[in-house]
């Protein structure tokens, strides 16, 4: 099967969405279908088009063998209108990218932003392909629920435009069991189609292993308990409360360092107020490629994850979670919902109630200070990511589940759905 991926995020920018697609693309491949990926010009995080890519409209190169299809983006940082601005401007462009790939099997459109509905469908249209609708992240809800967008003309567009894309995609996909639960008992979104693609790991990037004392060295890591935090530093995180914590750390236990790892929206109040505060046991270093990310993790003594205690995130399961169960670290998760219960379900860390700061220090004190504990929750989460989160398992499993979907449909409809138009799909 051939499967063209739309989406505004892909390497070689670094972020969770980028990540998990990449790794979609790669498992799709070995398994021996076709994938082209139709995106903007890099510009995550930093909000600035990449090097060598600037002043194109149009841009074709390769990916790991993926030939991907680049045009232009009005690039920004932060949310608030210019970041409006920055998702119409790549549904307006997407069509360019639409236009330069070949007609696919299936199109597989990644959300947010949930305006490529509208260029999806269109092209879906022409080509008479079914859509894929991959709901990574519930919008228009998130941006209500963060007060990034208040009720109004604007949202009740969003909900409306929301509305229309899931009873216009042939399915409509799930990237976690809270998601899926959402977009069927509130989103009323039939379950006949709603299918189930995970975040999973690459578990032999990722892997547990001696630490690298050159790279520690060179990072100022020696002779510390580091806790990392790599990835997006964002208004959901909600990270002030890993701020707290260290506060009370730093009298108390010098050698524990907690090291961000990432850029976004709230990098830089953060690193303000630990400034601010003189919180010479907090870093904070660029954003990087998930394979040296893998590096830092076997220098690590913990991973942490952090989401801000919202009704929107009972569905969440942060992918960096993943990353150091692979890694065999154990996993401190300031948060609750789905992610707390796969760290539980796992025995692989230790949880805290969101924006509890002591809750949060003694957690890594615990940790810092019992070696053997961390060793044995680390494997516990190593083995459950081989067993459960691999990429092979994740992707293998959703082609199954589409197989069947589509085998299904064939016996209703008498015909698969590959051949059907976008209009004849029920909703």
């Amino acid at each position: 099967m051939r499967f063209l991926i739309l989406t505004q995020y892909y390497p070689p920018e670094n972020g969770a969405p980028q990540v998990r697609l990449a790794a979609f693309a790669r498992e799709l491949r070995r398994l021996g279908h076709e994938v082209e990926v139709a995106t903007a010009m890099p510009n995550y995080p930093h909000g600035e088009i990449f090097k060598g890519y600037r002043r194109s409209i149009y841009r074709r190169d390769e990916w790991e063998g993926v030939p991907v299809h680049r045009v232009w983006v009005y690039a920004s940082l932060g949310a608030g209108f210019k970041r409006v601005v920055n998702y119409a401007s790549f549904t307006a462009t997407a069509l360019v990218a639409l236009c330069r790939a070949r007609r696919p099997d299936y199109l597989f459109v990644e959300s947010p932003p949930l305006f490529l509905s509208v260029p999806a469908m269109l092209a879906a249209a022409i080509w008479r392909v079914p859509v894929i609708f991959n709901v990574a992240d519930l919008w228009p809800d998130s941006v209500r629920e963060l007060g990034i967008v208040r009720d109004g003309p604007v949202l009740r567009a969003a909900e409306r435009l929301e509305r229309w894309t899931y009873r216009k995609s042939t399915y409509v996909n799930a990237v976690t069991e809270g998601i899926r639960t959402a977009l069927v008992q509130r989103k009323d979104v039939p379950v006949s189609k709603v299918l189930l693609l995970t975040n999973g790991v690459d578990t032999e990037m990722f892997h547990p292993g001696p630490p690298e004392l050159a790279l520690a060295r060179e990072l100022g890591w020696e002779g510390k308990r580091v806790f990392l935090y790599a990835g997006t530093l964002g208004i959901a995180q909600g990270l002030t409360v890993a701020l707290d914590a260290m506060s009370r750390l730093r009298a108390c236990a010098p050698e524990i360092l907690l090291a961000f790892i990432g850029d976004g929206s709230e990098r830089r109040p953060l690193e303000a107020a630990a400034r601010a505060r003189d919180l010479t046991n907090v870093r904070f270093y660029e954003a990087r490629p998930p394979d040296y990310i893998a590096r830092l993790y076997r220098c690590a003594s913990a991973g942490f994850a952090s989401l801000k205690d919202l009704p929107l995130f009972e569905g969440a399961r942060p992918s960096k979670i993943l990353a150091a169960m692979a890694s065999g670290k154990p996993v401190i998760y300031s948060g609750a919902g789905e992610g707390a219960r796969l760290v539980c379900s796992a025995d692989a860390g230790m949880l805290v109630s969101p924006g509890d700061p002591a809750g949060l220090a003694t957690a890594i004190r615990a940790l810092a200070d019992n070696p053997a504990m961390a060793a044995t929750l680390g494997a516990n989460g190593r083995k459950y990511v081989e067993r459960e989160c691999s990429w092979t398992r994740v992707v293998g499993d959703w082609l199954t589940a589409l197989h069947a979907r589509n085998e299904a449909g064939s016996r209703i409809g008498g015909a698969n759905l590959t051949d059907r138009r976008p209009h004849e799909e029920t909703a």
